[in-house]
């Protein structure tokens, strides 16, 4: 039996800061907490500060609300961090996990409780394609928008390798096994960095395997194709500001035809290419991001 890998959920901020070089006197102020978004159902969430959020953070697909833990610290700003349903510490969603305007609704349930005068929704891949739903049928709580390399058309060798990744083997015999996957998956980032992604996104089951923690696109009705023609519908309808946040190396899955398209709908829309980073701008420049966000929507 592999050995127990010790796991303390925030106790590992330091290395964040280290990684990145941001100060770090003392841990930040940061709780998990859980909404009821619909009878039996749950949705948890990071809460980041002591005041009024300010931002609402969505991750991507088979991600979790701790991806943005660096974006967070940078930032120093209230917010909140959603875990989508079917992901990190929520429960599975009402229909399949890429049910977007599904997942929008109890999204909504969530700010409507935790972060009800929020600035600004920023989302990331999946988290941005429930964001442009969001904006679509629940425009209440979104004042801005925040599309972190995704646009309605995810495809190309991007979004294969995205897809290879998550509907890859379902458990792993040990940690080991399981951190070498994730490396040859994202070579650009730090072994650090990954590990400590696997330890807030994966479990160690009793007999030592390690199983994910999120839910598989390929489980039944979450291996639906996403509505791609009726986002970019619902995106030509938003009417707040908007700023699409594009990663510019390997593994972006915009390309210029997709921000032209953008543009075309939107053409106010604020378009920002991150040089050093690929399609997870939080993790590979979450500096630049925070600075993106602070500029884009500013403390109030």
């Amino acid at each position: 039996m592999a050995d127990r890998v010790a796991y303390d959920e925030f106790g590992l901020f330091h290395e964040n800061a280290g990684e990145f070089g941001l100060p770090y006197d003392e841990p930040p102020a940061v709780k998990r907490s859980s909404v009821e978004v619909a009878p039996g159902r749950h949705l948890s969430a990071l809460v980041w500060g002591d005041g009024p959020p300010e931002l609402v953070l969505l991750h991507g697909g088979a991600q979790n609300a701790h991806t943005w833990d660096t974006v967070a610290m940078a930032l120093g700003r209230p917010l909140v961090a959603i875990d989508l349903p079917g992901h990190g510490h929520s429960d599975a969603p009402a229909e399949g996990s890429l049910d977007v305007r599904n997942n929008a609704g109890d999204i909504a349930a969530a700010i409507r409780i935790l972060a009800p005068d929020a600035g600004a929704v920023v989302g990331m891949s999946l988290g941005g394609l429930t964001t442009i739903a969001l904006a679509d049928d629940h425009p209440e709580v979104v004042r801005r928008v925040v599309l972190v390399d995704v646009t309605p058309s995810v495809e190309g060798p991007g979004a294969a390798a995205i897809v290879a990744f998550v509907n890859g083997p379902e458990s792993f015999a040990d940690f080991d096994e399981l951190l070498a996957r994730t490396i040859e998956f994202n070579p650009t980032r730090s072994e650090s960095s990954l590990r400590r992604g696997i330890l807030h996104n994966a479990l160690q089951r009793d007999d030592g395997s390690w199983v994910w923690r999120y839910r598989r696109f390929t489980d039944g009705a979450s291996a639906r194709p996403l509505p791609t023609e009726d986002l970019w519908a619902a995106l030509g309808r938003i009417a707040v500001p908007l700023m699409l946040v594009r990663g510019m190396r390997p593994g972006s899955v915009v390309d210029d035809g997709a921000e032209a398209e953008l543009l075309r709908r939107q053409p106010t829309a604020r378009v920002e290419r991150v040089t050093d980073a690929g399609h997870s701008v939080q993790g590979d420049d979450p500096l630049t991001l925070a600075q993106l966000l602070r500029d884009f929507a500013p403390a109030p």
